[in-house]
């Protein structure tokens, strides 16, 4: 038995496939998803989807959303989200240094817009880094 999965961003559909078991950045922390498991939906946050097929994991990086799991099928809908296998590991290291700068820039700047635009660079310059470098 299988799972059949879908990540979904609004300008793309980035995964289209089956799956023998999903591993989802939740805001409450990683959440396996086997064959079998109970109905529910969550909320997603900034981190890698990994998925398992044929004994090969891939990597998809996310930003925030929702995932849906019923009956065998996991819908993921994200803000944005690249197949690690596809992200430039050098650029992504290097925007993950620069939204590191910009953080240390923002750091004295309380819970000002500015320093939240950099956490929020930061944790999507990390997603993206971490999935670059689990394919």
């Amino acid at each position: 038995m299988t799972l059949t999965l879908r990540v979904l961003a609004p300008d793309q559909s980035v995964f289209d496939d089956t799956a023998d078991e999903i591993i989802l950045p939740s805001t409450t922390g990683l959440l396996g998803v086997l064959p079998g498991h109970i109905s529910m939906v969550t909320a997603i946050d900034f981190g890698v989807l990994r998925v398992l097929k044929n004994g090969n994991w891939d990597s998809i990086a996310l930003t925030g959303g929702f995932a849906e799991v019923e009956s065998n099928e996991v819908t993921v809908l994200v803000n944005k989200a690249e197949m690690g296998k596809n992200i430039d590991s050098g650029k992504a290291e290097a925007e993950l240094e620069q939204a590191k700068n910009q953080l240390s820039q923002n750091k004295d700047q309380g819970n000002s817009s500015e320093k939240i635009k950099a956490q929020e660079t930061l944790n999507k310059a990390k997603a993206w880094f971490q999935a670059s470098k689990s394919d």
